[in-house]
């Protein structure tokens, strides 16, 4: 399954250290998680959860009112999704209960930033390995692992560099992707001199995902700036 749909997947962390609260977000975030929401004790995880709806949890064990275990049960009454242990407890009585309780993993603080987001991946693809991940937008949807456009009945594919194009922008769906940005994420390390290659790319871009390419709804240039995607809209 295509790692970029994985990555919008709503995470609740949970854990009463501001700091490692602050950090842990910095390091999904810089590697395109993007629907985080945190909490810093079990009475506001409940009250964060039934607005947000997570689709995994990561819980520290021990916190101010209560402990990780008792919050994983509460959260599985309203939502059967993954819940991920990241805690200093690393005694293997404590693992063994987080485990056998249902949890899907069990790291140990401290950790390394890149191990928690190979395990954050690890446990979306198992628990949301059936899901199609089509996007949807005002006339058409983009199924991203099948790297191809759905649009009035028809499946229309996309070329590598599109799919690039269209993933960075997706990553950053409702905001401004600049110009150098989507150059990179299709060119690589060197981007510069494809500003026109680019433009010829968005061109055949809304020609597979707009009803009407002159008229953008979904692939907006904002000018001087770059583009970007709006998502959602009517079922085409």
């Amino acid at each position: 399954m295509d790692s970029d749909y994985l990555k919008q997947k709503r995470i609740l962390l949970v854990d009463d250290e501001q700091a490692l609260l602050s950090m842990v977000v910095s390091i999904l975030r810089e590697d395109g998680f993007l629907s985080i929401r945190t909490a810093g004790n079990v009475k506001e995880a409940i009250a964060v959860s039934e607005g947000f709806h997570p689709e995994l949890a990561i819980l520290d064990v021990m916190l101010p009112d209560g402990n990780g275990f008792d919050l994983m049960r509460r959260l599985r009454e309203t939502g059967d999704y993954p819940i991920l242990f990241l805690t200093a407890r690393g005694e293997d009585e404590d693992k063994f209960r987080g485990l056998g309780l249902g949890a899907d993993d069990y790291m140990v603080k401290p950790f390394l930033p890149k191990e928690l987001t190979l395990r954050v991946l690890a446990i979306l693809r198992r628990s949301y390995k059936g899901e199609n991940p089509l996007v949807r937008l005002q006339n058409s949807e983009i199924d991203f692992a099948r790297a191809q456009v759905i649009r009035d009945g028809a499946t229309i594919p996309l070329t590598a560099k599109e799919h690039d194009i269209l993933s960075a922008l997706y990553r950053s769906a409702g905001r401004i992707v600049t110009i150098d940005a989507l150059c990179e994420a299709a060119w690589g390390d060197n981007p510069y001199g494809y500003e026109n290659s680019l433009m010829a790319h968005i061109r055949r871009i809304r020609e597979k995902i707009e009803s009407d390419p002159s008229h953008p709804a979904s692939l907006i240039t904002v000018k001087g700036l770059g583009y970007k995607l709006i998502v959602g809209g009517k079922r085409p």
